[in-house]
This record gives C-alpha cells, sequence and structure tokens, in this order.
C-alpha cells in the first residue's frame, strides 16, 4: 500500500461551520470519510491529521516525509506565513501536494502567496472538499511512479 497523510491546519476542525460560503458544508470527518473510500481503491493507507498549531503541522510533516509517505496537505493560514513549514516539507524529502478547498486567487491578497507551493508537486484549489480527492488521487499515481532505492545504492 501507498503511504499518505493527510494534514490539515488551522481552523478546519471547524469546516462545516465556518464560513459556508466560502468553505461549503462539509465537515472534515466527512471529508476523511470520502478520502478513506477513495483510498482503498486507490491501494492507499492514509493517516488523517489536523492541528491549529504551527510546530506541531512541522512535526506531522518531518514524520510523514522521513517515512517516506507521501503528504496531501492543506495547511490553511500557514500556506502564506510559514517558512518553517516550507522548511519541514523541503527538509524531509517530502512529496507533497498543496490543497485548499476555496480558490485563494479570488479571494484576499495575502491568500494569493504560497510559501509552500514551490516545494510541493502541484496546487490544486478552488474545487471545495473535491479539491481534497483530486489531490489523492495526484499524488497516489505520483507516488506509485516514484522508484525506491535499493539498499545496493545507498
Amino acid at each position: 500500500m501507498i503511504p499518505i497523510h493527510v494534514l490539515n491546519g488551522p481552523n478546519l476542525n471547524l469546516l462545516g461551520r465556518r464560513e459556508p460560503g466560502i468553505y461549503g458544508t462539509a465537515t472534515l470527518a466527512a471529508i476523511e470519510c470520502d478520502l478513506r473510500v477513495q483510498a482503498e481503491a486507490l491501494d492507499v493507507a492514509l493517516t488523517f491529521r489536523q492541528t491549529n498549531h504551527e510546530g506541531e503541522l512541522v512535526g506531522f510533516v518531518q514524520e510523514a516525509g522521513l517515512a517516506g509517505a507521501g503528504i496531501l496537505i492543506n495547511a490553511a493560514a500557514y500556506t502564506h506565513t510559514s517558512v518553517a513549514l516550507r522548511d519541514a516539507i523541503s527538509g524531509s524529502g517530502a512529496l507533497a501536494v498543496e490543497v485548499h478547498l476555496s480558490n485563494v486567487h479570488a479571494r484576499e491578497a495575502f491568500r494569493h502567496v504560497s510559501l509552500i507551493a514551490p516545494v510541493c508537486a502541484g496546487v490544486i484549489s478552488g474545487f471545495g472538499p473535491r479539491s481534497y480527492r483530486l489531490g489523492l488521487d495526484a499524488l497516489a499515481h505520483l507516488m506509485a511512479s516514484r522508484t525506491p532505492i535499493s539498499a545496493s545504492e545507498d
């Protein structure tokens, strides 16, 4: 199975009631359920986490990256502010895909810049919960095409 960690940043625990006009009515638990069904079909083992704390999110990224797992990440506000998160993605060697529920480029100007996008394989935004499904599909295919390094090549 392909290991993928779905990592969610601050305030995503409020999905379903937080600004439904922007983020929709789906809860994070509903998104997780949908992804688990999709993961089965893709032969993916999911680890699903959410935190409101930057340092904890950095730790989740390091753990996943150092274990060779792919990362599907909605860093929320930390997308636009966290050099530490960017460094964790690049430093751990993680293969990551950034996702957002809303179209960040149709929102406030400060949301137009992602500090983590340059160290991610791709970015998907603006499709509501489907952004996660699209991201998981892309990441699973990228992970499946990776060639593992054998012990003799170290």
